[in-house]
C-alpha cells in the first residue's frame, strides 16, 4: 500500500483532441471556464494543476500538416502563463504548474516572472523546464535553426543555472528592511550582483524581485530520454512519466539511482504517472465510454500527432516494418518508448501508429467500476514506485470521473495525499518547512550568507 499518493490535473490551453465530442470546443479561451475548473480542483483535494505548453504544432518538410490544422491536433492553442494570475486570485490552496521553455526564453526573463508569480500565489507556483515539444514548428516560428536534442540539454542545463543563480543568489534573506523611520528599503550590502558568462548565455547584474516564498518555484520535468532523466536527476523536484508499468518502472529505478548518485536522496523527487481513467458506475459503462473515446481517431491522425512529438513521418515508411528512424533532434521520448530501449518491446511501424490511436502518449488506460480502478491505480503505484498521478483529460472519460468515482474510494482508504491551505508547493509535495529548495538541491550553492528558511 502507498503511503500517499500526489494528484495533479493535466491541461493544455487548447481545444483537446476529442473537441468534437465537447458542448463548447472554445470553451478553452474563457477564463470562467478555467477558474471554474481549478476552484473544483481544489475542492476536490487534488494537489497542483498543470498547463502544458509550446508555441509548436505539427510540422514536417517545414510546413505545418494541413491535417493538423483541418482536424484540430495539437492546433490551435494559447498561452497558459497569463491564467495564473487570475487562478492565483480565485484560489488558496492548489499549486500552480506551467510550461515555458529553455528555446524561447531566457533564464533573467523567466527568473523575474517566475518570482512574481511565486509572490502572488504566495508560494504554489512551479516551473514545468522543457527545451521544446513541437521544436521543428518553434524553430521555424522564431527563424532559427532546429537545435540538437543533445544541445538543447546543454542549454537548458545552464539556463536552469542562470535562473538559481538569480532567484537564490541576488538577495539575501533578511536583505529587506522597508524601515519608513530610517528611509532604507533594502540593505545594498546584503543584496548582490550575479555574474555569468556562460556558453549560452552572460549576465551581470541582479534580480529586481524581492526574495519570494519558495525563491525557486517547484522544479517539474517531463523528458525520459536518457539525457532528460539525466537532468531530472540534476535539478528536478518533480517529474512526469507516461508510458506501460514495465517501463515506467525501470524509468523511476534509473532516475532514483541517479539522484543517489548525484548526493541528492532517492526520494528528492516526486515522480507523477501520467494516467487516463475511464470509469463508471458499472465496468460495461466504463468500456463504452473508452471505445468511444477511441473511436473516431484515424490513423493519420494518429500520424499527425507522432510527427508533432518526433518530427517523423510515419505514413511515409513500411507500416509492417520497425521504425526506419531511430533518432530525431526534435523528441527522442516517444521514439526510444517504440524501438526496444529501457526493456521496451520494438514495434512495427503500424503498431505504434495503433498504439498512438488508442492512447497517444499516454499508457493504457485504467478502465472499469470504482472499486476496480481504485484497485488498478494502487497496483500501478505498488508496481513501479511512482508517487501519483498527473490526470489526464478526456470528454469520454477522464478527471471529471475521476473525481467523481475513484477519489472518494482512495479517500476512504486513507491515501490520499491532501492539499493542505497555507502550504507552499514545494511544501505540499515534501511535507509542511520544506517551502525552500533542500541543501542537496545544486540551487543551494548560490545562497549567500542567508538565514536558515
Amino acid at each position: 500500500m502507498p503511503t500517499k499518493i500526489t494528484l495533479g490535473a493535466f491541461h493544455t490551453l487548447g481545444v483537446g483532441a476529442k473537441w468534437y465530442l465537447t458542448e463548447d470546443p472554445m470553451r478553452y479561451l474563457d477564463l470562467q471556464h478555467w477558474i471554474d475548473t481549478v476552484k473544483g480542483y481544489e475542492e476536490a483535494g487534488l494537489d497542483f494543476v498543470f498547463f502544458a505548453d509550446s508555441y509548436g504544432y505539427p510540422v514536417l518538410h517545414d510546413h505545418v500538416i494541413p491535417l493538423a490544422v483541418e482536424r484540430g491536433i495539437q492546433f490551435p492553442a494559447a498561452d497558459p502563463t497569463v491564467l495564473l494570475t487570475a487562478l492565483a486570485a480565485t484560489t488558496d490552496r492548489i499549486g500552480l504548474v506551467t510550461t515555458v521553455s529553455t528555446m524561447i526564453e531566457k533564464p533573467q526573463t523567466v527568473a523575474r516572472r517566475f518570482a512574481t508569480l511565486d509572490h502572488f500565489t504566495k508560494g504554489r507556483v512551479g516551473w514545468n523546464v522543457v527545451t521544446g515539444s513541437g521544436q521543428s514548428a518553434s524553430a521555424l516560428l522564431f527563424g532559427e535553426e532546429l537545435t540538437a536534442h543533445d544541445d538543447r540539454y546543454a542549454r537548458a542545463e545552464e539556463h536552469v543555472q542562470l535562473s538559481l543563480e538569480l532567484w537564490e543568489g541576488s538577495w539575501e534573506d533578511d536583505a529587506l528592511k522597508v524601515d519608513a523611520e530610517t528611509g532604507t528599503f533594502t540593505d545594498s550590502s546584503k543584496v548582490h550582483e550575479v555574474e555569468h558568462d556562460g556558453t549560452f548565455f552572460k549576465a551581470r547584474g541582479v534580480l529586481t524581485v524581492p526574495p519570494s516564498p519558495q525563491r525557486t518555484p517547484t522544479l517539474f520535468q517531463a523528458g525520459t530520454s536518457s539525457r532528460g532523466r539525466q537532468f531530472a536527476a540534476d535539478f528536478a523536484e518533480a517529474v512526469f512519466v507516461a508510458a506501460e508499468p514495465d517501463t515506467v518502472t525501470k524509468q523511476i529505478a534509473d532516475i532514483r539511482d541517479r539522484l543517489e548518485a548525484n548526493g541528492r536522496g532517492r526520494d528528492a523527487i516526486s515522480i507523477l504517472a501520467a494516467g487516463t481513467f475511464f470509469v463508471a458506475a458499472t465496468h460495461e459503462e466504463a468500456v463504452a465510454k473508452r471505445e468511444a473515446a477511441v473511436g473516431r481517431t484515424s490513423l493519420e491522425d494518429a500520424a499527425v500527432l507522432y510527427a508533432y512529438f518526433t518530427g517523423l513521418d510515419l505514413m511515409s515508411m513500411d507500416l509492417d516494418k520497425p521504425l526506419a528512424q531511430t533518432n530525431s533532434d526534435q523528441g527522442q521520448t516517444n521514439i526510444d518508448r517504440f524501438s526496444g530501449k529501457d526493456g521496451a518491446p520494438a514495434l512495427t511501424v503500424r503498431q505504434i501508429l495503433e498504439e498512438f490511436q488508442r492512447n497517444s502518449v499516454m499508457a493504457s488506460p485504467f478502465v472499469g467500476d470504482p472499486i476496480e480502478v481504485t484497485d488498478q491505480a494502487i497496483a500501478y503505484i505498488e508496481a513501479t514506485g511512482a508517487d501519483g498521478f498527473l490526470l489526464q483529460p478526456e470528454v469520454a472519460g477522464g478527471q471529471d470521473d475521476f473525481l467523481e468515482f475513484v477519489l472518494p474510494e482512495l479517500r476512504r482508504r486513507g491515501v490520499l495525499n491532501e492539499s493542505q491551505p497555507g502550504l507552499t508547493l514545494r511544501e505540499q509535495l515534501f511535507g509542511a518547512g520544506n517551502n525552500r529548495l533542500p541543501e542537496t538541491h545544486p540551487g543551494a550553492a548560490f545562497r549567500k550568507n542567508s538565514i536558515p528558511a
